[in-house]
């Protein structure tokens, strides 16, 4: 496993055509005038904010949990054996609670005080978009609803400007079951550590930055992290 490191990582035109009559004038400008009314009394649409139902959220872990789960066995979703959960040992010096992602081997660690480490297989950002550095957990969510970033928008408008407004916390939400938010300092970097809808995705570089897990993976390891934890992502 990799020791600690630190990386430091936008006419109205106005038709004048001749007048044929007064009444055409007169027709004309009372058109405008109800157009003008109209506009008035148009009502103001109010943008609908996302959200997650946090009463179907069982219903939603069950759905994306095997039936007689074991995690380090049960494999629908037809993962290389290296990626599904283990535990190893750790390196010497790592702090337990912390959290260590390996890009190069796709593995993620999570700190435990007994000495090992809990390993999962990962997802991380495609060419360009992946950022290794030191992060610290600010917040962590359950089936989190998800808007692109401007940047996403962006650079792939035919994938995500529908999105942004956002979209509800749910099995189909790209974010999935379970975010980590990472921060540097009290600034969201708009980095997660995240559940995918895309199992299949898990062991290569797929996402637009964050670190992608199965879904009933980062719900087992959700319930051990602390926010305030650090993250350290290194280089792919």
């Amino acid at each position: 496993m990799l020791t600690r490191r630190h990386f430091v990582i936008t006419t109205a035109t106005m038709f004048s055509g001749p007048i044929a009559s007064p009444l055409l004038a007169q027709e004309t400008a009372t058109s405008e005038v109800t157009t003008e009314a109209a506009a008035a009394v148009e009502p103001v649409k109010v943008k609908r904010r996302p959200v997650s139902n946090s009463a179907m959220w069982n219903s939603y872990d069950a759905r994306v949990t095997p039936a007689n789960y074991d995690p380090m066995t049960s494999n629908p979703w037809g993962l290389k054996p290296r990626l599904l959960p283990r535990i190893v040992h750790a390196n010497d010096g790592l702090k337990p609670g912390d959290i260590h992602v390996d890009a190069v081997a796709r593995y993620l660690y999570h700190i435990r005080d007994d000495g090992t480490a809990m390993r999962y297989g990962v997802a991380i950002g495609r060419s360009g978009l992946y950022e290794p550095g030191v992060y610290t957990v600010g917040r962590k969510t359950k089936w989190p609803t998800w808007t692109p970033t401007k940047d996403m928008i962006e650079r792939e408008p035919h994938k995500y400007k529908k999105y942004e407004d956002g979209m509800d916390g749910g099995p189909s939400n790209p974010l999935g079951s379970r975010a980590l938010y990472l921060y540097e300092g009290r600034r969201d970097t708009y980095l997660r550590i995240h559940g995918s809808p895309q199992p299949r995705s898990i062991g290569s570089r797929a996402s637009s930055g964050c670190v992608r897990m199965v879904m009933a993976h980062i719900i087992g390891l959700y319930e051990q992290v602390e926010t305030g934890v650090t993250a350290h992502l290194y280089p792919a």
